[in-house]
């Protein structure tokens, strides 16, 4: 993801920290922790050919490659949906790649409703779309919301209006992105109080130099993250951490699903952040959260322990 990108150089003057929380999210919550939580933790693709002979065989095809991701990650953000509107019988084939396991896709919304022309007139196109998606059944997630850059409060009626019209049995989560949506205080309570009431989430989007995306409101007791890493430079383990401690916080007060994925430039060392990632969250809550599993290199100690930092 480019989105919020800064030069390495410049990672080290960037304030990282988490903002504090917002004090409508005990109340969406709720205050008691439930007795199960969903988390699932991936990548926005599988198609990752820095993989092949570290998380995927080294004789790995591309045909193969959602196969293997499965068995490494129980959750995709589904990107390739952003470019095209898939048919039934093509969503069909890739829900059978999860088979029975507990995995999540959660497919983008295509560009030709989101970023061509207005929102207003595209309920063909919306209709197409969900008649795909519908076919991963169980292995449906929420679907994911992007706007553009350039799209501001100035068409919030448009946005509302939009927002209202989706069908209420799929779980939809929103990203906005023009700044003006969170400097603006009267503005911003509208638009999450407008979510709130529309049962619609707020994507979180955590990256370097965009720290207004990384809102913390949460408008429905679901959650859904976007984490811009940054090629293992330090900076990306004390960030998760501070999501860790987030996260055990909001699993404490009640939260009930959990979709976090973790971007990269060419997602090579996603899988490391990852492997970070569950070992805490599985320690801290009694998850089981699969996690990557590295092949080893010629030579290589079995049982070794993955570096993280040189």
């Amino acid at each position: 993801m480019k989105f919020g990108k800064l030069p390495e150089s410049e990672l080290n003057t960037v304030d990282f920290n988490l903002p504090p929380e917002p004090a409508g999210n005990r109340k969406i919550l709720g205050g008691v922790k439930k007795d199960a939580v969903k988390v699932h933790i991936g990548c926005p693709l599988w198609g990752v050919p820095g993989w092949i002979g570290k998380i995927y065989p080294a004789k790995a095809r591309e045909k193969d490659f959602l196969a293997n991701y499965v068995q490494h990650f129980n959750g995709i953000e589904l990107n390739a949906t952003h470019y095209k509107i898939y048919d039934e019988v093509a969503i069909a084939k890739w829900a059978e790649k999860a088979d029975d396991r507990n995995f999540i896709f959660c497919p983008k919304l295509f560009q030709g409703i989101t970023h061509q022309g207005g929102l207003r007139g595209k309920e063909t196109m919306i209709m197409e779309f969900l008649q795909g998606v519908k076919a991963f059944k169980e292995h449906l997630g929420p679907v994911f919301i992007q706007l553009s850059d350039s799209f501001g409060p100035a068409r919030k009626e448009e946005l509302f209006t939009f927002l209202r019209s989706l069908p209420q049995e799929v779980s939809f989560f929103l990203e906005l992105r023009h700044p003006d949506w969170f400097s603006r205080e009267t503005i911003r309570k509208e638009l999450f109080n407008t979510l709130y009431l529309l049962k619609t989430g707020a994507v979180i989007t955590d990256t370097a130099g965009r720290r207004d995306c990384v809102h913390m409101h949460l408008t429905i007791p679901k959650a859904f993250v976007r984490f811009v890493a940054n090629s293992l430079h330090p900076s990306d383990y004390t960030r998760l951490d501070a999501w860790i401690e987030r996260i055990i916080s909001w699993i404490e007060q009640g939260l009930q699903e959990l979709y976090f994925f973790v971007h990269m430039d060419d997602e090579l060392y996603s899988p490391e952040l990852i492997t970070y990632l569950t070992d805490k969250l599985n320690a801290a809550c009694s998850l089981q959260l699969p996690q990557p599993r590295f092949i080893e290199a010629e030579g290589q100690r079995a049982g070794s322990q993955i570096t993280f930092f040189d």
